[in-house]
């Protein structure tokens, strides 16, 4: 098997710790030969643990892909906002890219980037990991066997869990969708992407409300603080910030903050940084609760549902056909027969790498299309992922008009006229 060379671009948790552990548990399939990373921890700790020369270290990805191409593969994983600019270079330096989703917050962006990976010839693949989990797959080879007939309905629930909407998108790098992506951007084109994937049908009219109800200074108990650390309710909040990373359960999480997961050192990024403030008194804007109703071309419809007040981290899915139902939770899907009411469980084995076993799967799936590579898409191609993000973006759209029905036809319409506007020579 061929070994595959690649340089990265962002190593913070998904880049460095998502995908990049391929590398170091396949050495034979995968090198990462350069690095760009504007924190030196970060890009030291990531050169130190993959062999990579200082001279090819960098803090930021411009003279990097300024620099002849130096390996097959480009993995972009910069914040939401930061995708566009690397993306188009590399594609430009005919590497193949692996991006961490969202694409951009901008649709306008999401559509060059699409076009620039047609125009240059290279695989441009959206990390939408949960296609390559086994739990998702699964449920997608059901429905592709017709075992439940034609999809009438779906509902899918994302819980997102208190804890883990406090630390990402109250207090974290998420929590302001002029900094980042709005949430169903941010944390649901996941969703979106599985809804569009399973129902394999296009998206007709969407609809959404939603709001930030409870996390904002309006909900702020009497007495408290700014800072957990300083603050007498503290005992009684459940999203209390010493509370959660000072214990063993979620600890590991301290790691976005603090290099040293000691006492000291966390108690000092509680003192700090943002994820030591008060969840009432931050500056987050995106919503901690969201629906989405879509149509899809033949009449079938699906809901999806986002919030963060849950006690598990998951996502649970009902899918309804005309011959049977599946449904999948907790590692498990379960199929009912309308004819001849035999109910089949399916039992999803546990998995070492994160999302389920996706983030390894993707990689995996990914080096091979790039081995194999002759022009072809990939299963979440830039194509793919434009289709999902228009419709996250036409559900912000409904949701900040009270949830206004948008067609998606005439909203993907109005980007490309708006985009083909903004090409035009002055």
């Amino acid at each position: 098997m061929t070994q595959l060379k690649a340089i990265l671009i962002g190593a913070g948790a998904r880049g460095a710790g998502g995908y990049a552990p391929y590398a170091l548990d396949y050495p034979h399939e995968l090198e990462f030969v350069a690095v760009a990373e504007a924190d030196p921890v970060r890009r030291i700790r990531f050169a130190e643990k993959h062999g990579i020369d200082p001279e090819r270290c960098y803090e930021t990805w411009e003279p990097l892909l300024a620099a002849e191409r130096m390996a097959d593969i480009a993995v972009i994983c910069t914040q939401d906002r930061m995708h566009y600019g690397p993306t188009m270079q590399a594609l430009r330096q005919k590497y193949h890219v692996l991006l961490e989703k969202p694409m951009s917050p901008d649709p306008g962006e999401c559509l060059d980037m699409e076009q620039a990976a047609r125009e240059h010839d290279r695989l441009l693949t959206i990390c939408h990991v949960l296609r390559y989990t086994p739990f998702w797959s699964t449920i997608k080879r059901v429905i592709d066997s017709g075992a439940i007939g034609e999809i009438a309905s779906i509902q899918l629930n994302e819980n997102v869990g208190y804890w883990h909407i406090a630390h990402s998108f109250v207090r974290g790098n998420w929590n302001h969708s002029d900094k980042a992506s709005p949430m169903i951007l941010a944390k649901s084109c996941h969703d979106m992407d599985v809804l569009s994937w399973l129902m394999d049908k296009p998206c007709l009219r969407v609809s959404s409300y939603g709001s930030l109800m409870h996390f904002h200074e309006g909900r702020a108990p009497e007495g408290s603080a700014d800072r957990c650390l300083d603050c007498a309710v503290e005992p009684d909040c459940p999203y209390s910030a010493p509370r959660f990373y000072l214990s063993d359960q979620y600890k590991g999480w301290a790691g976005h903050f603090t290099p040293e997961l000691t006492k000291a050192s966390i108690i000092q990024g509680l003192r700090e940084t943002d994820y030591g403030r008060c969840v009432y008194r931050s500056d987050n804007n995106v919503v901690d609760h969201q629906v989405v109703n879509m149509e899809f071309e033949g009449g079938a419809t699906a809901m999806f549902s986002m919030c963060g007040f849950t006690f598990e981290q998951e996502r649970r899915i009902q899918i309804m056909g005309t011959r049977g139902e599946l449904r999948g939770e907790e590692g498990k899907v379960t199929v009912f027969d309308f004819l001849t009411h035999q109910q089949t469980e399916i039992a999803i084995p546990s998995q070492a790498s994160g999302h389920g076993g996706g983030d390894s799967g993707i990689v995996r799936s990914f080096l091979k299309e790039v081995r194999g590579y002759n022009g072809q898409e990939s299963l979440t191609s830039a194509s793919a992922s434009v289709r999902s993000h228009l419709m996250a973006f036409a559900a912000e759209e409904s949701r900040l008009h009270q949830g206004k029905s948008i067609d998606l036809n005439e909203f993907a319409k109005a980007w490309t006229t708006r985009k083909q506007t903004a090409e035009q020579p002055k």
